[in-house]
């Protein structure tokens, strides 16, 4: 069993309470201890010479009562761990991740905006954790666009055929194998293809058809989910290939799956911030499952 926990981010709002079914049902997938973590936010006006004295008291805090009798009673319950922790959500949660398999958080928590589709601790949390970062939606959420899928089970995650992410697909078909789940993986290529030919000023035609593109995209697909299929045979992998944008396909993907799984840019020399990508972005906006960011693989020395 591993001894890192799953974390879950609780606010008391109802948005905070999905994602602590999310991250309770997770733990137990897992055999993980579920760590239930309420940061306490600084008041507006504190600046940053005001420093509290010390931790809040667990027993005073209401979200955390509030929290220990929502769980009380419930069968096959995970180790679970309180914790009451005081400072800005953004830069706590994500400090939390440090120690952690996993970090749960709703999709907008009781500070923010009516109408706002993702919060910025969620967001914040995403871009800047150490460990996976699970954001779940408010239930209901339409999506627009379809696709065929088959009844069952479905983990989605995002394929980049010209820059896989090593970290981004083993979580993918880990999730697969806990939830006995298929597993689409999305592949979207850029069609038309429009070419800037510099000695005419004009847009040239491409040099190959879409067909061409579309299996060249499909056979880098199959190639790199090989070794992952070897690794987790019990799972059934099939890459969805499609023109357009990314993240309208993951998007359409999400409806009726069970998870979601997008990659975080890596660091750059000229951009040594971290950075989500406008894919990921639009997928944490949009989805109506919950996603993963999965922060990428370690360069390799």
């Amino acid at each position: 069993m591993s001894t890192l926990p799953v974390i879950a981010a609780v606010d008391g709002s109802d948005d905070s309470l999905v994602a602590l079914d999310w991250a309770f049902d997770a733990a137990v997938l897992r055999g993980a201890p579920l760590r239930v973590v309420h940061v306490q936010q600084y008041a507006a006006w504190a600046g940053p010479e005001i420093v509290p004295a010390g931790p809040p008291d667990i027993e005073d805090d209401p979200v955390i009562g509030d929290v220990r009798r929502y769980l009380d009673g419930r069968v096959e319950r995970p180790v679970t761990e309180y914790l009451a922790l005081a400072g800005a959500p953004g830069a706590v949660l994500p400090e939390q991740g440090s120690s952690a398999q996993l970090l749960v958080l709703g999709s907008r928590g009781r500070g923010g905006f009516v109408g706002l589709l993702l919060g910025s601790n969620g967001m914040t949390a995403a871009r800047d954790a150490e460990c996976p970062v699970v954001v779940v939606p408010k239930p209901g959420r339409q999506v627009h666009g379809d696709m065929p899928v088959e009844p069952g089970p479905r983990v989605v995650v995002g394929l980049q055929v010209d820059s896989p992410d090593e970290a981004t697909l083993s979580f993918a078909f880990a999730e697969a194998a806990r939830r006995g789940a298929r597993l689409q993986a999305v592949a979207a290529y850029a069609w038309p293809l429009h070419l800037w030919a510099a000695t005419t000023a004009q847009v040239a035609p491409p040099l190959a058809d879409q067909d061409t593109i579309e299996a060249e995209t499909r056979t880098l697909a199959e190639g790199l989910l090989a070794p992952y299929r070897e690794r987790h045979p019990d799972v059934h992998a099939e890459p969805y290939v499609a023109p357009g944008h990314a993240a309208g396909h993951l998007v359409a993907a999400s409806k009726g799956a069970t998870l979601v799984v997008v990659g975080r840019h890596r660091r750059r020399l000229l951009a040594p911030a971290r950075m989500m990508g406008s894919v990921t972005q639009a997928v944490l906006l949009h989805a109506a499952s919950p996603v993963a960011v999965v922060p990428p693989a370690p360069p390799e020395e």
